[in-house]
């Protein structure tokens, strides 16, 4: 256990309290404006990503794009392990901190939090810097020594200041605001990048050159994480004379297990690719990637939702409004459902129209997306039953549920991979998945007493597979898996779609959508 407080505790005191219904419907309001927020984010995020690529592949060609985010891919991972699970704790201890003393342990909390990730890193910096050339060209194979261990030692240098803005930036998202962390990470650096990017391409094309590129954005986002906090703690100092909320022992008991679940979120993303390119083909490996830079794309609304609604279900869980955060989790996952499930359809329906985008070939991996497809269907049906595992403070909880998820991929994928190539890589992934978010399912409800299907989310479901699907499939029997029928196949299941939101909008809580779209205040969203 992690030694927090069980979040159940304490029932649903409040919850009949006009106080608490209408911290309740705040929350919601805050989830679906933050949720949108993030959507919009996460879109520029996916759209000037692939536009970096496309720029970095166009000025260096294949080889020297493979070596810049070679380095992106390692100092992304290295990154995220550097911050030992602090951005979590933050987002669960602030908000918590904010419900308990109104934000006068958020100091504390960052004293906490900061220099341990400070010393990860930079420690991690220092054996960058001293990396000797032999293992810069193990890295970088190809480029000329000099330049390796130049670009391995650049990237170091700036591992310190992005790993210590990422653990600030759960702290802001702690306060209940996601706009620092869409704005700095989702939007403004993305976006620097392919600014600067752009005309180092036509001037001084180089693999030095688009890496700093990459690189140089951090610098004014470090700024702008500090500036968005410092404004956060001023708009909630707290009494000066209030009782410190959590200690180290306790930040730390939850932050530890956070920690390793995270290094094994992320692995899960690329364990297949690695077992692709040793036990199969550089090609089945690439054409993997495509097919899950596909599905990950139709996750887009559940990552964004999991943004907004962190802080307010710990808030909501910390002032024992339990049957609130059971209402807030209940809401956000049937307009995840809603809205994610039609996109899967699409997917399973036409997925070598959709892979013959990225070029010849890659529609091998029709059947491997189709797999990936199902699974995301099982992600997302289940919504952010992970975060509310973290945010109730169980995060031992989600070490063994990653753990276990992990190992399945692992023990599939070396048996699976060799045999069946992309498909079979697919199947693991899918199967990890499936184990992931079926135990994490299963806890929120036996354990901490979280009800998810109700009429809404069952009318969703309904929506998303019996208007969706037969349209979707009816089109490709009719025109078959061809861009031509993927076109007039989405159009024809958006339309249909769009009619059946309307129609059943009422069950579907749609005008609590668009009503906390368009108020600031949140006792009409509920």
């Amino acid at each position: 256990m992690t030694g927090v407080r069980p979040a159940a505790e304490g029932g649903t005191a409040g919850a009949g309290t006009a106080g608490a219904g209408t911290t309740g419907a705040r929350a919601v309001t805050a989830t679906v404006r933050g949720g949108w927020f993030g959507f919009v984010g996460s879109g520029t995020n996916a759209l000037f990503g692939f536009l970096l690529v496309a720029v970095v592949t166009r000025g260096l060609g294949a080889h020297g794009a493979g070596a810049v985010f070679a380095c992106v891919a390692a100092f992304t991972v290295l990154g995220n392990a550097c911050k030992l699970g602090a951005d979590t704790a933050l987002v669960r201890f602030v908000s918590r901190d904010l419900e308990l003393t109104g934000g006068a342990g958020v100091p504390a909390l960052l004293r906490t939090a900061v220099p341990p990730a400070l010393a990860a890193s930079s420690a991690a910096a220092a054996a960058a810097l001293l990396l000797s050339p032999t293992a810069a060209l193990w890295l970088l194979p190809g480029l000329p020594q000099d330049q390796a261990v130049a670009v391995v030692r650049l990237f170091a240098v700036f591992l310190p200041v992005a790993t210590v803005s990422l653990v600030l930036l759960g702290a802001t998202r702690g306060y209940g605001s996601v706009v620092p962390f869409v704005g700095v990470e989702q939007m403004g650096k993305p976006v620097l990048r392919v600014v600067i990017a752009l005309p180092l391409v036509l001037l001084s094309p180089g693999v030095l050159a688009l890496s700093a590129a990459w690189l140089a954005p951090a610098l004014p986002a470090a700024a702008a994480v500090w500036w968005a906090l410092r404004r956060s703690r001023a708009a909630h100092p707290g009494p000066p004379q209030a009782p410190r909320s959590v200690g180290p022992g306790v930040f730390w008991a939850f932050a530890g297990p956070r920690a390793l679940s995270s290094v094994f979120d992320i692995a899960s993303v690329w364990i297949g690719v690695i077992l692709l390119s040793a036990l199969g083909t550089s090609a089945e490996a690439g054409v993997y990637t495509a097919a899950g830079r596909l599905v990950t794309a139709g996750t887009l609304l559940q990552l964004a939702v999991r943004l907004a609604v962190a802080a307010q279900l710990s808030r909501l869980l910390t002032g024992g409004r339990t049957a609130d955060a059971a209402h807030l989790h209940r809401l956000s996952t049937r307009w995840i459902v809603l809205f994610s499930w039609p996109l899967f359809v699409l997917l399973a329906a036409y997925p070598g129209a959709v892979l013959s985008l990225f070029g010849e070939g890659f529609d091998e991996g029709a059947a491997g997306l189709v797999v990936l497809s199902a699974a995301c269907a099982v992600n997302v049906a289940v919504g952010n039953a992970q975060t509310v595992i973290l945010m109730a403070g169980r995060s031992v909880w989600n070490l063994a549920v990653a753990g276990t998820g992990f190992v399945v991929q692992i023990g599939a994928g070396i048996w699976l991979a060799p045999r069946y190539g992309v498909t079979g890589a697919a199947v693991a992934w899918g199967l990890a998945i499936v184990v992931d978010n079926g135990m994490s399912a299963l806890l929120v409800r036996r354990r901490l007493g979280f009800r998810t299907v109700d009429r809404g989310y069952l009318c969703a479901a309904a929506i998303a597979l019996a208007v969706a699907a037969p349209v979707a499939f009816g089109g490709r029997a009719l025109l078959g898996d061809t861009a031509q029928g993927a076109l007039w196949g989405t159009t024809l299941t958006m339309c249909a779609f769009g009619i059946a939101v309307w129609r059943y909008r009422v069950p579907l809580g749609v005008g609590d959508f668009f009503r906390a779209l368009r108020k600031g205040d949140g006792r009409e969203a509920r």
